[in-house]
């Protein structure tokens, strides 16, 4: 931990340094420096940080001990952010949950993390109005009546790089989620990484969640390193432009369904975006013309992440650099490595296409209670090095970039051939009257699996499923083409934009009852 008179320069060029720790530095060199910023105010550096002192006093008062969760289910802001900063400070683990989960859900992981005490906003509130959620529940509408007075400061917590820093819990969507723990040494690694890429002087925009791990990397860094977060509790693409222009901002992360919605807009270009230096986007597939349309109109840097919550290894393409290379993820960052297996959890050869598996600085400690899942998530190499199994099928290109084919569990084998649904989206998605589209296997008596398309129509180009079928088969190989297609007015997504493909089967085996 450091000392009142460690500064900022002094923790960050350190093995170790924790973020609640950099914050304090950061409000004694620069207190008036905008810390956090939201549509309906903002908090300088001195006031984030005499609030997190709030906060953790507060817990510490009400007896959450070291090392406990602090479930938190809230949509994006100011208030939030402080209790999973103060969380920190009283050394206890911030868990963020999903405001978007079901009621009996969000109950379910609050149960699991252990949570002695809860903060809702207004919407969470009322969602979980009759559940049963075990210790204290906290309204951040009344937060300013549950902190601790003005000026009180927490007891010192000595906090190691092992202890843990956060519980965020997967989707679900392929069973019940699962807590992630992360330590602090991966998060400070996160902030400590960044070093390049001028966080210190950054207005990032965040447009996604505080329980996503995807908003993190981009929120921590920017804290730790001493910038501006501007908080958008709700997305929409003109609003985020707006929002982006008024503050000057210069760093994002957004998934690739905020970026094809914001480079929809037919006025897209007549907003400044001058000041932007560097966007980042990852947690689903990133079609190359999507990267190409940002590149040329869109100034600063395109980096597309490619990784996982749980860690692994994570890869980097500069899309502006690279501009042959957009169909790629790019190579492995430095310090992570990724192997490719196949089902016998053999390395198979160079060029070969293989399971993705990856080791890292960043990886999770493991699952929150659950040493069988967390055990089936790991591989081992010969040397007993511990990597994390990614889910994802690939391959590696002659200059080392990675090439995504898709998710193993939506690998459709039908009549013996393996099919990938990436391939089949990429060529439905080119037909002028598809706007969205997503392709998962169903059961086939006479195959095994067989694809079936879904697609949102273009609203302006008239045409037929049966000729938007017909169109894509005739482009697909015989055993790639798709025995159904079906128009639907939204692809169901989770809150970071992936394409939820259960809801898809669900919708088919519904509408067969």
């Amino acid at each position: 931990m450091g000392t009142d008179t460690t500064t900022a320069a002094q923790l960050l060029e350190s093995d170790f340094a924790t973020l609640p720790d950099l914050i304090r530095a950061h409000a004694r060199a620069q207190p008036g420096k905008v810390a956090l910023a939201e549509a309906g105010g903002e908090l300088d550096y001195a006031g984030l940080d005499a609030l997190v002192d709030r906060v953790a006093a507060a817990l510490q008062r009400d007896g959450v001990a070291p090392g406990s969760a602090v479930a938190i289910v809230a949509a994006a802001g100011i208030e939030n952010a402080a209790v999973f900063l103060g969380a920190l400070r009283a050394g206890c683990v911030a868990t963020p949950l999903a405001p978007s989960a079901t009621p009996d859900s969000i109950s379910a992981m609050i149960v699991d993390c252990g949570a002695p005490i809860t903060f809702v906003d207004a919407d969470a509130a009322k969602a979980l109005a009759g559940q049963r959620i075990p210790g204290t529940l906290v309204h951040l509408k009344s937060l300013a009546t549950w902190l601790a007075p003005e000026g009180a400061q927490p007891a010192p917590v000595e906090i190691r790089p092992a202890d843990g820093f956060n519980i965020i819990y997967s989707s679900g969507t392929t069973g019940s989620p699962k807590g992630i723990v992360q330590s602090h040494a991966m998060r400070w690694a996160h902030i400590a990484r960044n070093a390049a890429a001028g966080f210190g002087e950054a207005v990032t925009m965040i447009a996604t969640p505080l329980y996503s791990n995807t908003t993190l990397v981009s929120f921590l860094p920017t804290l730790g390193w001493g910038g501006t977060v501007v908080l958008m509790k709700k997305f929409d693409a003109r609003g985020y432009l707006q929002l982006a222009e008024r503050h000057r901002a210069t760093h994002t992360m957004l998934v690739p369904v905020q970026y094809q919605r914001i480079m929809a807009l037919a006025d897209f270009d007549r907003f400044d975006l001058s000041s932007f230096r560097l966007k980042t986007g990852t947690s689903a597939p990133f079609s190359a013309a999507l990267k190409a349309d940002i590149v040329a109109r869109w100034p600063g840097l395109l980096v597309e992440y490619y990784g996982m919550t749980e860690g692994g290894a994570s890869t980097g393409l500069n899309a502006s650099a690279h501009p042959d290379k957009l169909h790629t993820v790019g190579p492995p960052l430095p310090g992570h490595e990724i192997r490719l297996i196949d089902d016998d959890g053999q390395e198979v050869a160079p060029g070969e296409m293989g399971e993705v598996v990856g080791r890292s600085p960043t990886m999770m400690t493991g699952y929150h209670g659950r040493a069988e899942a967390t055990a089936a998530a790991e591989w081992h190499d010969a040397d007993g090095n511990r990597y994390i199994r990614h889910g994802d099928v690939g391959r590696f290109d002659e200059d080392g970039f990675l090439i995504l084919l898709d998710r193993k569990k939506d690998l459709i084998i039908s009549g013996g051939f393996n099919i990938y649904p990436t391939d089949l989206e990429a060529v439905l998605a080119r037909h002028p009257a598809v706007a969205e589209c997503s392709v998962i296997g169903v059961p086939s008596e006479a195959w095994g699996e067989t694809p079936v398309g879904f697609y949102v129509p273009h609203t302006g180009v008239d045409a037929s499923i049966d000729e938007i079928r017909d169109w894509t088969n005739a482009q697909l190989g015989k055993t790639q083409r798709l025995s159904a297609l079906h128009a639907i007015d939204e692809l169901p997504r989770s809150a970071i934009g992936k394409v939820l493909k259960r809801e898809l089967r669900d919708r088919l085996q519904q509408d067969a009852i």
